[in-house]
C-alpha cells in the first residue's frame, strides 16, 4: 500500500498566494499545484498589461498547452485560482484595501516568485521589482493571520561573485538601504550611468537586486516562516506536465534557439565549465517541496533559522558547456526547423581573440553581405542590427559560461531524503532524475514547435533543406581553405623571390 503523501497533506484545504504566477517559473507552479495537490485557492498576482486587464490575462494564461493535461482530470480548476490584481513595481505591490484584507484573513503559503529577470535591466526599475517587492511581501506576510510559510526565490547567482557557495546568507560591503538612497536622487538615465561603479563585483543588475534582495529578507524576516530557494539556470521542462515546454527565449535557451536557426555560429564560453542548467519542472517539484519543508520545522523563526536551498545540477548531475552545446546540436540536426538560414553548427572558444575573429567570419562578414544583397533589392536591412542584439546576449551570458562555481546543496539534498516514495514520484526534485541524453531531445524538439513555431508537418521538409545546406557548408569550407592554401603559396613564392 503506497504511503500518504505528506507534501500533498499539507497543502489540503490551504490558501496560496503566488507572485510572478504569469511567468515561466509561475505557469509551471500554479499548474503543478492545481494538478498535484488538494489547494483550496491560489491567489494570483497579476498586473494590467498593454490595455488587458488581470482576468483577460488569467484566462490567456489557461489557454496554454502546459494546463491539457490539468483540463483533463480537473475540468472546473478554474474556481480554484484568483486572480488579484497589483504590480511588484509599485509601492505595496499595488494591492487594494479589501484584496490586501483578504490576503492577511485567507493565506497559509506565499511563493514570492515575481522579479525582473532581464540582466541589463535598468537599475531603478530592477531595484524596485526585486528588492521593494520583496519587502513588500515580507510586510504583507507579518500580518498574514494563518501563515505557514514564505518562499522567496533567488538565484544561484546571487552570490556570484564568489567562487564557492553555500546554503547560507553573505555580508556584503553595499547595504540595500544604502543603494535605495542613491537611486533615489537619480534618473533613470543617471542611474545606467553609474550602475557598473554601484553593482560592482556583481556582473549584472539582476544578480545584483537579487542579493540585495537576500540581505533585506534577512534582517526583516524574524518570526517569519520563511525559507529561500535558489535555482541555478532554469530551462524547459523534462516530463510534467509536457515534455520540453518553454514559453521565453531568455538565457541559455536564447543561445540554442540562435543555434538552431543557423544564426550563432561561435560563442565566448569555456568548454569545461559545467553549465548549472535544471529543468523547470524538476525545480518547481523543489519549490513546492521546500514550502512544505520550511512550513513543517518546529523551530524558532529567526535569521539564523533560515533554510536556504541551492537548487542546481553540478554537485549530482554536472553537465559541461560543451555538453550542452554538442547535445543541441545532435539533435538539431535531427528536429531541424524549416526557417533555419544555415545549419546548426557552434564553437565554443574562451580565446577573446580567436573568438573576435569567429564572430567576424560567421556572423559580421555574412551580416554585410545579406544586408548589402537587401539593399540592391530595395528590402530593408536588417542582419547587423539582428547580430547586435545576439552578441549583447552573448555578451551577458559570457560571464557565466567561462566561470566555474562550487555549489553546495546538502539542504536541497536533505529535503529529497525526507520526502517519502509517493512523494519522490509527485515531486521528484533530485537532479538525479534527469537523464539529459533524453532531456535534450525533447528541449529540442519542444524549442522548434513552442518558440520557432515549427509544426511537425515540415519536419521532412527541414530535413531535405537542412541536406542542402550540409552540402552546402561543405562546398564552402573546400573552397575556403582552397583559398587560403593558395594565398599562403603565393605568400611564399614572394618571400621566395625576395630572398633569393
Amino acid at each position: 500500500m503506497a504511503e500518504v503523501s505528506k507534501v500533498q497533506e499539507f497543502y489540503k484545504d490551504r490558501n496560496v498566494f503566488i507572485t510572478g504566477g504569469t511567468g515561466f517559473m509561475g505557469k509551471i507552479l500554479i499548474e503543478k499545484l492545481l494538478r498535484s495537490t488538494e489547494v483550496s485557492t491560489l491567489y494570483v498576482l497579476v498586473r494590467e498589461k498593454k490595455g488587458k486587464n488581470v482576468h483577460t490575462r488569467i484566462d490567456e494564461l489557461f489557454d496554454d498547452v502546459i494546463f491539457d493535461a490539468l483540463r483533463k482530470e480537473c475540468p472546473k480548476f478554474k474556481h480554484r485560482v484568483e486572480a488579484i490584481s497589483g504590480d511588484c513595481s509599485v509601492t505595496g505591490l499595488g494591492l487594494s484595501i479589501s484584496d490586501r484584507q483578504k490576503l492577511f484573513s485567507n493565506i497559509h503559503i506565499v511563493f514570492h516568485v515575481a522579479a525582473t529577470v532581464r540582466f541589463d535591466e535598468n537599475l531603478k526599475l530592477a531595484y524596485a521589482i526585486n528588492v521593494n517587492g520583496t519587502r513588500d511581501v515580507l510586510e504583507m506576510a507579518r500580518q498574514m493571520k494563518n501563515l505557514k510559510a514564505l518562499i522567496h526565490v533567488s538565484t544561484a547567482y546571487s552570490n556570484c561573485h564568489l567562487k564557492e557557495v553555500h546554503e547560507k546568507f553573505y555580508d556584503y560591503n553595499i547595504s540595500y538601504e544604502d543603494v535605495a538612497s542613491v537611486l533615489e536622487k537619480l534618473n533613470k538615465n543617471e542611474a545606467e550611468m553609474v550602475t557598473p561603479r554601484i553593482i560592482n563585483p556583481w556582473p549584472n543588475t539582476y544578480v545584483f537586486t537579487k542579493a540585495l534582495a537576500e540581505s533585506l529578507l534577512r534582517n526583516n524576516s524574524s518570526g517569519l516562516p520563511v525559507g529561500v530557494f535558489r535555482p541555478g539556470i532554469v530551462v524547459s521542462t523534462y516530463k510534467d506536465p509536457v515534455e520540453g515546454w518553454t514559453d521565453n527565449l531568455y538565457g541559455a535557451t536564447g543561445v540554442c534557439v540562435g543555434a538552431m536557426s543557423g544564426l550563432l555560429r561561435v560563442c565566448f564560453s569555456d568548454k569545461d565549465v559545467v553549465a548549472d542548467i535544471v529543468p523547470v519542472d524538476t525545480c518547481v517539484a523543489g519549490l513546492i517541496a521546500s514550502a512544505w519543508d520550511v512550513g513543517t520545522k518546529e523551530c524558532e523563526r529567526t535569521p539564523e533559522n533560515i533554510p536556504i536551498y541551492n537548487y542546481v545540477s553540478s554537485p549530482e548531475n554536472p553537465i559541461t558547456w560543451n555538453e550542452y552545446v554538442d547535445l543541441n546540436v545532435i539533435h538539431g540536426l535531427n528536429y531541424p526547423t524549416v526557417n533555419s538560414v544555415w545549419i546548426t553548427s557552434v564553437t565554443l572558444t574562451k580565446n577573446p581573440v580567436i573568438y573576435w575573429i569567429l564572430k567576424f567570419l560567421y556572423h559580421i562578414l555574412p551580416a554585410i553581405v545579406f544586408d548589402g544583397a537587401a539593399v540592391l533589392t530595395g528590402n530593408k536591412p536588417r542582419a547587423l542590427r539582428m547580430y547586435k542584439r545576439i552578441h549583447r546576449l552573448s555578451n551577458i551570458l559570457a560571464y557565466f559560461s567561462v566561470r566555474q562555481w562550487r555549489f553546495h546543496n546538502d539542504n536541497t539534498v536533505g529535503l529529497w531524503k525526507k520526502l517519502n516514495e509517493t512523494d519522490r514520484a509527485l515531486f521528484p526534485l533530485s537532479m538525479m532524475t534527469v537523464h539529459w541524453m533524453l532531456y535534450f531531445r525533447e528541449y529540442v524538439k519542444g524549442l522548434r514547435f513552442y518558440l520557432l513555431k515549427d509544426p511537425d508537418s515540415t519536419l521532412e521538409i527541414a530535413r531535405r533543406r537542412n541536406k542542402r545546406f550540409t552540402r552546402l557548408n561543405q562546398l564552402l569550407r573546400i573552397i575556403f581553405t582552397f583559398t587560403i592554401c593558395v594565398a599562403v603559396y603565393l605568400m611564399c613564392v614572394r618571400v621566395l623571390n625576395v630572398v633569393f
